[in-house]
């Protein structure tokens, strides 16, 4: 006679496996580093790097374009605060000067 054995198990599933979500964190991670890392890796190469490392190579990816992104907003900041200075410049005009005389070409 065999006996079937019910799983105890609370969440529902009857196999251990990834959830949807994980999946989803994955493959978006591994796009992230593929298309950040400019070249410098391929999906296949991301997809079976040790975790320990992809987390790694995912946040000094992710540290440096922060980085990036902190110095490009304080250029720009420098840049709009002296283009406000140059944006409306004040001209010299020199003197002003009305002569009270005219001027007339003399025809020879």
């Amino acid at each position: 006679m065999e006996v079937m054995r019910r799983s105890h198990c609370l969440s529902g599933s009857t196999f251990f496996g990834l959830t949807s979500d994980y999946r989803k964190n994955i493959f978006q991670q591994i796009h992230e580093i593929v298309f950040h890392g400019k070249g410098g890796y391929d999906w296949g190469t991301v997809y079976n790097m040790p975790i320990w490392l992809r987390r790694y190579t995912f946040k000094t990816i992710e540290e440096f374009y922060e980085k990036e992104q902190a110095t490009h907003k304080e250029a720009m900041d420098k840049a709009n605060g002296t283009q406000e200075l140059t944006s409306s410049p004040t001209i010299d005009k020199g003197p002003d000067i009305n002569p009270t005389y005219s001027t007339r070409t003399s025809r020879s």
